[in-house]
């Protein structure tokens, strides 16, 4: 199985920073260690040009990230500091998407070793998120004439409201969200299938919530479907507070990519987010993500 990652994927934030930066690097390093993944089969992407992120992102919001034009507000609500690196890091990822979605088209599945970065709004970056590259590969590859249809599997704990935003009212994209009801974002963004759960939810009830929601995305048949997998509805996360184990984790990735897998919808994984008090758990978490598309690539 193909995947995309990039040393700029991580980047050095100040010291006490919430953000786990480093899960990027370590994620690459430990798959790669342990064979999940080969060296062969692992793409380094550039940084997206203004003109694809201009695809979702409006003209000026665009011109002032990329200048570092932010004003104080603008730059706390993202959660970092800006600099040249941390947006680098935004364009990077946003092209792995793309090129990983390339790849899912031919290959049936394929995973960027960061993005989902799904609190990006096109006029705005907030979230931990500034660009939204899931938007931004559905819209190119619509523009490609790759794709008609998308749909958006979000199972990160927090509920994906740029994405929502960014596709408001376009019956050709379907985004589907599973979240805690009570959590960030406050102000939730309705996308076409919201599943809002209360804190310490549990697997047996997160699964069975997954149930009727998967149905319709597959009825809606598309074309290719991005998988923003999450790490942070595990019960030792600091930020996710659903109250998952690591074993609900994988029964929730391995349902969502087999469903899709069974009915011939290509999948692109992304890794979103994770914020669990010991960093290797957050790790091993989406290495395991990775872990189960591989082997349901090589069952394919």
């Amino acid at each position: 199985m193909h995947a995309c990652a990039s040393p700029f994927y991580s980047v050095t934030l100040p010291a006490r920073h919430p953000f786990p930066m480093a899960k990027y690097r370590l994620v690459r390093e430990r798959l790669l260690g342990e064979g999940t993944l080969s060296s062969r089969c692992l793409i380094e992407p550039p940084q997206a040009l203004p003109e694809l992120l201009a695809l979702v992102h409006t003209a000026d919001y665009l011109e002032r990230l990329l200048a570092g034009r932010l004003s104080r507000q603008e730059e706390v609500r993202t959660g970092f500091p800006w600099s040249p690196a941390i947006v680098a890091r935004a364009r990077h990822a946003a092209q792995g998407t793309l090129m990983t979605a390339r790849i899912a088209l031919r290959e049936g599945l394929a995973a960027n070793l960061a993005g989902g970065s799904h609190h990006a709004f096109p006029d705005h970056g907030e979230g931990y998120c500034l660009l939204n590259d899931v938007a931004v590969a559905i819209r190119a590859l619509q523009g490609e004439g790759r794709i008609r249809r998308a749909a958006i599997v979000d199972t990160d704990a927090h509920q994906g409201n740029g994405t929502a935003a960014a596709f408001a009212g376009d019956p050709a994209v379907f985004t589907f969200s599973i979240h805690g009801a009570r959590n960030y974002p406050f102000q939730k963004v309705p996308g076409s299938w919201d599943e809002a759960l209360l804190d310490a939810t549990g697997d047996e009830a997160y699964l069975a919530r997954l149930e009727a929601p998967l149905r319709a995305v597959v009825a809606f048949a598309p074309d290719i479907a991005f998988y923003v997998s999450g790490a942070d509805p595990y019960r030792g996360d600091r930020l996710g507070r659903l109250g998952l184990t690591r074993e609900g984790l994988a029964c929730r990735d391995r349902l969502v990519l087999s469903r899709c897998l069974r009915a011939g919808i290509p999948v692109v994984v992304t890794l979103a987010g994770g914020y669990a008090a010991a960093l290797d758990e957050t790790v091993e978490i989406h290495c395991a993500t990775v872990r189960t598309a591989a082997r349901l690539f090589r069952e394919a």
